[in-house]
C-alpha cells in the first residue's frame, strides 16, 4: 500500500511503534505533501490575471461545444443507421408484420421529426 519507504521516528514510551501506527504517519505524511502541493496551486492560480484565465475558459468551450456537436451527430448517425436496418430487414420479409421495427418505420405519417 504504501509507495515510499517508512520514516523512522523515535520511539514513543516504552515500546516502539507498530507497523500500523507507523503506516498511518506515513499516510498523514503524504497527505501533507499533497496539501502543501494544492496549497502551491491555488497560490499559482489566485495570481494569474483574470484576462488570461478567461480566455482559457473560452478555448476550452468551443472545443467542449464542438466534442457535443460531434457526439450529437455520432448518435444520430447510429440511431439512423438502426433505422435503415430495420427498414431493409421489413423490405426482405415482404413487408413483415413490424415486431422488430416498430416505432422505426415512416408509416402513418413519418418520424423525422423525432430527431430535431
Amino acid at each position: 500500500m504504501s509507495t515510499t519507504p517508512p520514516h523512522h521516528t523515535p520511539a514513543s514510551g516504552p515500546g516502539l511503534l507498530t507497523p500500523l501506527e507507523q503506516e498511518i504517519l506515513d499516510e498523514y505524511t503524504r497527505l501533507l505533501h499533497n496539501m502543501n502541493s494544492l496549497s502551491a496551486s491555488i497560490a499559482e492560480t489566485a495570481g494569474t490575471p483574470t484576462a488570461k484565465i478567461l480566455d482559457s475558459l473560452r478555448g476550452l468551450e468551443r472545443k467542449t461545444g464542438l466534442v457535443f456537436t460531434l457526439l450529437k451527430a455520432s448518435v444520430y448517425s447510429m440511431v439512423l443507421q438502426q433505422q435503415l436496418d430495420v427498414e431493409g430487414r421489413e423490405g426482405e420479409g415482404g413487408g413483415g408484420s413490424g415486431d422488430g421495427g416498430e416505432g422505426y418505420g415512416k408509416e402513418e405519417g413519418g418520424d423525422e421529426s423525432r430527431f430535431d
